[in-house]
């Protein structure tokens, strides 16, 4: 098939090159020009523009769109939307808020354009092993595009999830549930690091691959960073978030549906971006006021 794709960061050039290597004819653009020649060494056409992209396609077009959640894709879509035609389809693969995805959907609706929303796992790992695609909106554009979504998953690693908005609350949620697990995984790797043993992290990682009930890609990763750093000590305990964890909370809350986990996970990431907390300061010092406890002063051992 015949493809545009706009946005090379780290996870779209790897699916252009993996669309390339399925025998697909790629366009590509990015407002980096040092990206676009990337991806043009690996058999991409490149485009200096939209405009230009989308004049090397051929009607009924295909665009996938990989960019930021938020503005960016607003901002793209604003551009691109005047030059396509009916018939159309435009394809969000970024992990956008899915409320966003039912209004463009909605708005591209109105001049007769499709707009497939693709929540996207797999990371910098999806070339070798393929992503996992969760796709909502019209399902003839769906199965139009299919061969695309078939070269860029794995086997059964892409699914129509029902319509606008669909894909990208899939992956929101999915992306909840991730913040849980990662969650048990560090405090469990915490407590051995901690305990009266010494523990092999890595070896013990490695174990529970073969046959324990907590075995799992991420394991798998927790495996191999503990075996290149034992003690991660070059490794910041800063811990962003993207925003789908942020929004599954608040979708969890406005459909009353108890999501305890998921909550403290998140609440441990922003926590992890207070070094020096001024909450765990003003406890310590209440100890100290209505108890008599020790209290520890900065530069004082």
């Amino acid at each position: 098939m015949e493809l545009g794709f706009v946005g090379l960061g780290r996870m779209g050039l790897n699916m252009v090159q993996r669309l390339l290597q399925s025998g697909h004819r790629v366009a590509v653009y990015d407002r980096s020009p040092e990206a676009v020649q990337q991806a043009a060494g690996r058999g991409g056409a490149a485009s200096a523009s939209l405009r230009e992209l989308v004049a090397s396609l051929k009607p009924p077009r295909a665009i996938w769109i990989m960019v930021p959640a938020g503005a960016p894709v607003d901002a793209v879509l604003a551009e691109l939307g005047p030059l396509l035609d009916r018939g159309d389809v435009v394809v969000d693969g970024g992990n956008s808020r899915y409320t966003d995805s039912v209004r463009r959907g909605a708005e591209l609706a109105q001049r007769g354009i499709a707009l497939l929303d693709a929540g996207t796992s797999g990371g910098i790992w999806g070339l070798s092993e393929g992503f996992c695609l969760m796709v909502g909106g019209d399902k003839a554009a769906f199965d139009r595009l299919e061969p695309i979504f078939a070269a860029l998953a794995p086997t059964d690693g892409y699914l129509y999830a029902g319509t606008s908005g669909a894909g990208h609350y899939a992956k929101m949620i999915h992306n909840g549930i991730e913040y849980g697990m990662l969650q048990a995984y560090g405090e469990g790797f915490a407590i051995l690091k901690a305990s009266p043993y010494d523990f092999d992290l890595g070896a013990l990682a490695h174990l529970w691959n073969h046959g324990s009930v907590v075995r799992s890609w991420l394991l798998e990763l927790a495996e191999r960073a503990l075996g290149l750093e034992p003690d991660l000590s070059s490794v910041r305990a800063w811990v962003e978030d993207s925003g789908e964890g942020r929004w599954t909370v608040q979708e969890a809350l406005d459909l009353d549906v108890p999501a305890p986990v998921l909550n403290l996970a998140l609440l441990m990431r922003l926590r992890s971006r207070e070094p020096d907390s001024f909450s765990d300061k003003l406890i310590a010092a209440l100890r100290g006021e209505f108890g008599g406890h020790a209290v520890q002063r900065e530069g004082k051992p």
